[in-house]
């Protein structure tokens, strides 16, 4: 048990020696204008380079990610049904399924999916 805490600390201690020297070698001193401003074919930025995020398609891209999951989650419940019990298979698929239908008419009913209000 003590060499297991003896090789812990050894570990820990190399990896934040490491952490330190590689946080303290890759400092810049040197600022540079030219380095720090946004590129823009070799111009100078007209309008500034930060502009407004629509929060819609945030939105909307989360609720597709969320969606995107699901499908991959679905898909494998084809092959299942063969591997196991065809009653617990049913009642799984139902729930999921459910819950899915529930959070999309969820989403649909908050307007999430609205575009433009």
């Amino acid at each position: 048990m003590q060499i297991m805490i003896i090789m812990s600390t050894i570990v820990l201690m190399i990896s934040f020696i490491v952490m330190m020297l590689t946080n303290f070698l890759s400092k810049k001193n040197i600022e540079d204008r030219e380095k720090s401003s946004p590129f823009e074919c070799g111009f100078d930025p007209i309008n500034s380079s930060r502009l407004p995020f629509s929060l819609r398609f945030f939105l909307i891209a989360i609720i597709f990610l969320i969606f995107d999951v699901e499908i991959a989650l679905i898909l494998p419940m084809t092959i299942i049904p063969f591997k196991t019990n065809i009653m617990m298979w049913t009642i799984t698929s139902m729930l999921f399924l459910l819950v899915l239908t529930m959070g999309l008419y969820h989403e649909w009913y908050q307007g999430s999916f609205e575009w433009a209000s």
